[in-house]
This record gives C-alpha cells, structure tokens and sequence, in this order.
C-alpha cells in the first residue's frame, strides 16, 4: 500500500478504464472495451519497452522458431486509443480508487483492471539466478534465454540432462515438460538420446493436472526413456560445479535432499503474483488477485476486474486463458459502468498445447475442474492423443492469431457465455 496519506492523494488524471498492464491481458482488454464503446477513456500501465509472445519461447528453445518472431516494439503493439504510462506501480489504493506510479503519479479511475502477469521468483532457488546462462544452466522462461537452450541439446551427445519444474500454480503448466520433449525428440532423431540420461524433476504428484491428456504425455516419458521422479524439487544450482540439490518429499510430510551432477539443466523457477499485488488488500490467502471465478471481478471491489497469470482463479496460466477472459471482462466491465449486473461468464478455459516431438502435439483443453473444453470436434483434432494438427496450428497458426486477431479484440472463438443467474 502507498505511504502517502490516501485522504490527500489527489489524481493528476482519472480515466474511465485504467488497466495495469500492458502484455497479453492488458493490451487484449483494452481492445475489446474499445470494440464495445469506442467514447471509453482508456490507460494503460506498462513500464517495458518490448511486448513478449511468450508462448513462443519453448519453440525458440526447440529449435522451431527463430526468437525475433517472439518480440515486437511494445510502442508497435500499445493501441493508439489509449494514453500509455510507461511507469511501473508503486502501490493500489482501492478505497480512494486510485494507483500511484514509480514517479509519483497518482492516476484516479472509475473502473480498474489488473492484468500485470507474475513474477519469477528466482531467488526461491538457491544459486540459479547467478548460474543461468553458462555451465549448461538455462530456462526458457528467461528471456533471451531460450536461445542457449537450443545451443546447449544441440551440443549435448552423452552425460546427463535434468528438467525441473517447481510446485504449482505457474505460467503454462505444460512448458517444462515442452523443454523434456522437444529436447529427447532432437537426441533421438540425431541418435544420441540412448548414450543421455534425461531427468525429469517434478515438484508435484502426477505428469499432468488433468487426467485425459496423462495416457498421451506416459507414451513419450517411455518412448524417450526419461527418468521421472515426483514430489523432487530443485532447491539450489552450483554451476560452476555442476551440481543441482532437489528436496524430495515423502508422504510422512518428511523431506530429504538429494545432490545431482548434471551436464545440461533446464530449470523453472517458482512464481507468485507482483510484490504491488501480493502485499494490497486485493491479494486472497496464497498472495494472488483475488477474483470472483465466473465474472472475474474482484471478490470485494465491485469496481475491479482481473485477467491473466495474476488471476487468483483456478484455471491455468496460459495465454489462451486470456483470449477467453478479456471479452469476459470487457462485457462485465461497461455492464458496470451502466449501473447493471455482470453478464458474461468464464468457465475457467486454458489450453496448453504440449508439444511432445517436432511435429505432434497433444493439445490439452481444459476448464474449472479439469473439465474438457475442446475447441474442435475429435475428426478436427482429438485433443488427448498426439496429432499433427495441432503443430499445425500451434507451429503456423498461433504466432499470428496473437498479434493479429487477439491483441486487435477480434474475439475468435471466445464470445462470452451467459452468465447463470
């Protein structure tokens, strides 16, 4: 919260929508306000310079794309409908509807959408910050850093290759094990995978959250002959020595550690929700936004609505969780400023294309509940098996939906439902 006696904050400007953030979430929002009422007075907050299409990074990371297609000048992709603060937040003051900004700025509101993302902890891993990028150590979820992981599985011909991926919720819950796949596919067709001992470091119980799609993903931890361990989380990184501790767990609630030598680790590390976010009055128990699940407003500011990885709902960390909650939003946000009820509702959808060898994808589809939500009928792709249409649409497709259809508030396949009342 701010330092500043709220009673005297008085805002240099107030906006009828003031979005905090300006990547997937933010920028997806403001166009599909400004679809529905073009009169809006629209701000958005985004302290960077460049706009990340993340999802790209494990294909940078497998060799697929090239890294400049991931990226583009945020000042290209900020819509010229709203006025752009490049500051970072400083500090929320919800009672006084108002948020203070690095330079001092007090930006008044009358309605406020938090879309910021998270935030990689990687001081929760001891060593690794220091260790990225050289002696093997890499992360896709760096960035810039998807690049050395495509050098380091080119290189790599014997010696062993460890894959963590730290306790839940994260970023696409998938990417971790894109980084396994993609890098065991390339060994094998180059005819090295059997002289690696590839690890895979699972912080969690099972292979993944939703049962449908484990059968699949089981085939290629066998097909590759990865060693899976669970409830195994990496803890501390010496690179120099090349060496990696993991806490295992037990179901006694015991614990021990157990020290790896490695020649190649992919790590991910643990993330929570900005410290702006975490440390307000808006944050629920565990530290993320605390919304309503189905309107994704907030659970109680009637004025605030939420999208993205800052969500504190349960559905997963992706951006096609995004093109699903900004209409959401959008419609719910100008029902409000009407003086009328929510309208539209989120069914929790997230999809996280996995990408099991160059070429095949199991496209897992899912909503609130692991309850499956495919966009297409099984003769078009059958989401629980590996198929080559989903690389299709992943590898061709998805890269210029982003840009073009999503952060332009076409609303492909994502008109809101009814909300149930």
């Amino acid at each position: 919260m701010s330092n500043q006696d709220p009673n005297h904050m008085q805002p240099k400007k107030t906006y009828s929508v003031l979005i905090v953030g300006g990547g997937a979430g933010g920028i997806a929002v403001a166009a599909s306000l400004h679809k529905r009422d073009r009169k809006l007075e629209i701000a958005i907050i985004e302290p960077s310079d460049t706009h990340h299409y993340q999802p790209g990074w494990t294909m940078v990371g497998g060799g697929v794309f090239r890294p400049e297609i991931t990226a583009k000048a945020m000042a290209k992709v900020m819509p010229g409908f709203v006025t752009w603060h490049q500051q970072q937040v400083v500090s929320l003051e919800p009672g006084q509807n108002c948020v203070t900004l690095s330079d001092g700025t007090v930006l008044g509101y009358k309605t406020l959408v938090l879309a910021p993302g998270l935030e990689l902890n990687w001081a929760g891993i001891d060593g690794l910050a220091e260790s990225l990028g050289q002696n093997g150590v890499t992360s896709n979820y760096q960035e810039g850093m998807a690049q050395y992981t495509w050098e380091m599985v080119q290189k790599m011909k014997k010696g062993t290759a460890l894959f963590s991926q730290p306790p839940m919720p994260i970023k696409c819950a998938g990417a971790p094990q894109k980084a396994l796949y993609l890098s065991s596919d390339h060994w094998r067709r180059n005819g090295v995978l059997d002289n690696l001992s590839v690890q895979f470091h699972n912080a969690g119980a099972v292979l993944f959250g939703v049962p449908d799609y484990v059968p699949a993903l089981q085939s290629y931890i066998d097909r590759y002959g990865i060693d899976v361990n669970y409830h195994s989380n990496l803890v501390s990184v010496n690179g120099p020595a090349q060496k990696a501790v993991f806490r295992i767990s037990d179901a006694e609630g015991g614990s021990q550690d157990r020290e790896i030598s490695f020649d190649m680790l992919h790590a991910v590390p643990p993330q929570r929700a900005p410290a702006f976010i975490r440390e307000s009055s808006l944050a629920n128990e565990a530290g993320w936004l605390d919304l309503k699940s189905d309107t994704l407003r907030h659970s109680h500011h009637e004025n605030i609505f939420g999208l993205g990885d800052v969500s504190g709902t349960t559905n997963a960390k992706t951006a096609a969780a995004v093109r699903k909650q900004a209409p959401v939003v959008a419609e719910n946000l100008i029902a409000h400023l009407n003086g009328q009820p929510s309208t539209a509702e989120y069914l929790g959808y997230g999809s996280c294309p996995l990408t099991v060898e160059r070429g095949r994808i199991v496209l897992a589809e899912f909503g609130y509940g692991g309850v499956l939500q495919p966009t297409f009928p099984t003769w078009v792709n059958d989401g629980t098996k590996a198929t080559r249409a989903a690389w299709w649409l992943k590898a061709k497709q998805l890269p210029m939906l982003y840009w073009q259809v999503m952060l332009k508030g076409h609303e492909w396949l994502a008109k809101p439902k009814k909300l149930s009342q």
